[in-house]
């Protein structure tokens, strides 16, 4: 989309109607460019009414990411934090890994991914302004093998934060998704380098379903949930994303300090298949039945066997009734 079709959308994000004649005055074009626009638009997934004789709508209003506000709700954390808002990406995590000399604390945030990644080559399915899906930039002292364990403390982070705005019902899948009873409601994707040795940096990307309008859904393989559902009062995207980044600050530092150890009591506190029973599908193919008992340390996902209680750092949990 261009540039201008952007703007029409924010003239649209109210979610009233407003005709074509109205939107090519405020833009001082046309009205066949307001159409043509407006087209390529629905061309990228937007979903859009069209009724004539009122106009235009997007039946899901929208609040745009802005960093001016993002900045006045992360208060004095703001220095800690550069914060880019990118209109349309095909990924926020394939862009910042093309920009590892960036600051540690640099932030992408998209308004539209059209290309979103999540775990195991999955795709992350979100449409305009109904999810939060940003990444950010973190650097370590440590080396890579040091690491083990980070996407169960992003995981912290993210409970922190929706525990912030009354939350219901959410809790951690080991190693990186964030479920309620209904489905998922988001996930955590880490992607590193550096030397094993240090220093390292990590690719931290992060996505959060806002809202799940029907178009959405559709398009989604699995069960899935949404703030607007599990909050009696959701936060707008520019202060949800300020709370998650205060309490990333703070969960990463303690993390640089004493790794994942210092943080695996509440990650256990918000493990969804704790004591229960799951099997675990392994990268080679195989799988592996026991009883969740927790996470170890470093991140591990510990099994109790009947070969007795393992660890496993790899694989892909489900449960069977």
């Amino acid at each position: 989309m261009n540039g201008r079709a952007w703007q029409l959308l924010h003239l649209l994000s109210d979610g009233e109607f407003h005709s074509g004649e109205d939107l090519a005055r405020e833009m001082d074009v046309s009205r066949a460019t307001v159409f043509n626009d407006l087209s390529s638009a629905m061309e990228e997934g937007v979903q859009l009414q069209r009724i004539r004789g009122r106009g235009y709508r997007l039946p899901h209003g929208w609040q745009p990411l802005d960093k001016n506000d993002i900045g006045r709700f992360l208060g004095d954390s703001a220095a800690r934090f550069a914060i880019e808002v990118a209109l349309q990406i095909p990924s926020s995590n394939t862009e910042l890994l093309r920009r590892t000399g960036m600051q540690s604390g640099t932030v992408l945030a998209a308004e539209l991914q059209t290309a979103g990644r999540g775990r195991l080559g999955r795709q992350w399915h979100s449409g305009l302004g109904n999810a939060l899906t940003f990444s950010l930039i973190w650097r370590f002292d440590c080396g890579l093998n040091a690491l083990s364990g980070l996407s169960l403390a992003v995981g912290v982070a993210v409970m922190r934060a929706l525990d912030r705005f009354g939350a219901k019902d959410a809790g951690l899948k080991w190693p990186n998704d964030i479920l309620t009873r209904h489905g998922k409601l988001g996930g955590v994707l880490i992607e590193a380098q550096g030397d094993m040795y240090g220093p390292s940096l990590a690719v931290i990307g992060i996505g959060i379903n806002c809202s799940l309008p029907a178009v959405v859904t559709r398009a989604i393989d699995q069960p899935a949930d949404a703030l607007d559902r599990i909050c009696e009062n959701p936060p707008g995207r520019n202060e949800f994303l300020a709370a998650l980044l205060r309490e990333l600050a703070l969960v990463l530092d303690e993390f640089s300090r004493n790794g994942f150890a210092a943080l695996r009591g509440q990650w256990e506190e918000h493990h969804v298949h704790r004591n229960s029973r799951v099997f675990l599908s392994m990268p080679d193919g195989t799988e592996v039945g026991g009883i969740a008992r927790g996470v170890s340390d470093s991140g591990e996902l510990v099994l109790e066997t009947a070969q007795g209680l393992r660890r496993y750092n790899a694989g892909e949990v489900g449960m069977r009734s």
